[in-house]
């Protein structure tokens, strides 16, 4: 059985163009575009008809940082693959690149399998997935050649977390000759995880318990200089570099000189380093905790710096780091010890319209929108152009997205499984009224008309942004 839909009248915005067109879409994918009212566009017939007249029609959101169900501090981040991913599609997000979690003793293999088994049959939209290698040996090294074989082309270190994630200079440096071979991109958590236990522990032992603190010890220098030691690094193995989360200024700055360069090193911010501070994290009455991620919210001074990154290219990527914990039950294990908060914020459902926000705000264009939001993660983990634009042959991944209508943000209407919202009581401009993926439609003029099983697993190319 064909199906057949026709999107009529929109602004088609996709990174490179803006255009009112009508697009086709057969058998779940883009067929064809036209210019609206032309003789080609009136030539379209199809089974249903969906009217975008004074609306964007853009590509689906691609979220390339994702923590669906994972495991940290004793707990496990609230959203499953199913309500994690339904979020998603209600904030026009299409696609989810997730992290499969290596644990120290174990295998590449048994952690990949094991997210497999978490996503498999339960997501809304598509997913991929990316590989944490927490542990470096001669094995590790040769399964990451089989997993870019398999469409696992990215593998993240982190130079923080001793004891759980970290990974010294030789192993990061084995890991970065491995991905120049193979061809896997190298994501890094840049920040100097050993010096950063040493402030903690000064910290608890002064009686800086508060969630405030949790900022003022991870110290943006700190992350300049793990950023600075990561971009050598690559840099000795002849490898890309991808940092995520970038949230200080003079981390920006290492970003920016290795790209003046001409080096293959990115960098990727996300909303809360955009729209929050550590105004939040000194909220009180432990409210604080709710912002307690890592990289840690840096004060609002820094906000300028993201912004410009990110009209200059010297950041690339706009992604979530999605990993809520409930405040209830979660953030409140760290009372009376910063240390032991569960890092993470929710914010699968709210990036596109808060990027949107930011077109409104006169941060950046709509097509810059599109470019660091779908295209851009999608070409940079080798999705595109199935993923992340607007063209024939394309999956139809696309979002009718009303610019005028205001929302909100607050606990009481989003759909992630979290009991608080980073952005309560936020007021944004724009909204997401209809979303499909692959020709399904998930969500249906503010319905949700989407099922778990209908995301399948995407495997990946290796990386389609090097110089």
């Amino acid at each position: 059985m064909s199906s057949r839909i026709v999107i009529r009248g929109g602004l088609v915005i996709t990174a490179s163009d803006e255009i009112h067109a009508d697009i086709l879409i057969e058998d779940g994918r883009i067929a064809a575009l036209a210019a609206s009212h032309t003789p080609a566009a009136e030539a379209f017939t199809a089974d249903r008809v969906i009217d975008a007249t004074g609306k964007y029609v853009i590509p689906g959101g691609v979220d390339a940082h994702t923590h669906m169900e994972l495991p940290f501090g004793g707990t496990f981040a609230s959203d499953t693959f199913e309500t994690g991913t339904r979020a998603a599609a209600w904030g026009g997000t299409t696609t989810i690149i997730d992290f499969a979690v290596q644990s120290v003793g174990h295998s590449l293999r048994e952690g990949l399998d094991a997210w497999h088994a978490k996503a498999d049959g339960n997501c809304a939209i598509d997913y991929g997935f990316h590989m944490i290698v927490s542990d470096v040996n001669e094995h590790t090294l040769k399964e990451m050649d089989h997993l870019v074989e398999e469409g696992v082309t990215s593998f993240k270190q982190f130079m923080a977390y001793p004891g759980v994630f970290y990974s010294d200079d030789g192993q990061i440096l084995r890991a970065m000759q491995r991905s120049a071979d193979n061809g896997g991109l190298i994501m890094m958590h840049a920040e100097n995880g050993i010096a950063i236990d040493v402030l903690v522990e000064q910290a608890l032992a002064r009686g800086e318990t508060d969630p405030r603190y949790h900022g003022e010890v991870r110290k943006a220098l700190l992350e300049a200089e793990a950023t600075h030691r990561a971009i050598k690094l690559a840099q000795v193995a002849g490898a890309p570099l991808y940092v995520v989360h970038v949230s200080a200024t003079e981390a920006v700055a290492e970003l920016a000189r290795a790209r003046d360069e001409g080096l293959n090193v990115f960098g990727e911010t996300c909303p809360q380093y955009l729209f929050l501070s550590t105004d939040n994290l000194a909220e009180p009455d432990f409210e604080g905790a709710k912002y307690v991620c890592s990289t840690p919210l840096r004060p609002k001074e820094h906000q300028a710096a993201l912004w410009r990154g990110l009209r200059t290219n010297d950041l690339q990527v706009v992604s979530t780091d999605h990993c809520p914990f409930c405040f209830t039950g979660q953030k409140e294990l760290g009372r009376g010890d910063f240390s032991k908060i569960p890092n993470g914020l929710p914010g699968v459902e709210n990036r596109m319209d808060l990027l949107h926000q930011a077109v409104v705000d006169g941060h950046i264009s709509r097509r810059r929108w599109i470019e660091i939001a779908c295209a851009t993660p999608a070409r940079m983990f080798g999705l595109y152009p199935k993923k992340g634009t607007i063209a024939p042959g394309a999956d139809a991944d696309v979002v009718i997205y009303d610019p005028h209508a205001e929302q909100v943000m607050s606990a009481e209407t989003h759909h992630m499984n979290v009991d608080y919202s980073a952005y309560e009581g936020k007021r944004t401009t724009g909204r997401v009224e209809t979303v499909l993926s692959r020709g399904e439609l998930v969500i249906t003029e503010r319905e949700y008309t989407g099922h778990a099983g209908h995301g399948v697993f995407t495997p990946r190319s290796t990386c389609q942004y090097l110089n």
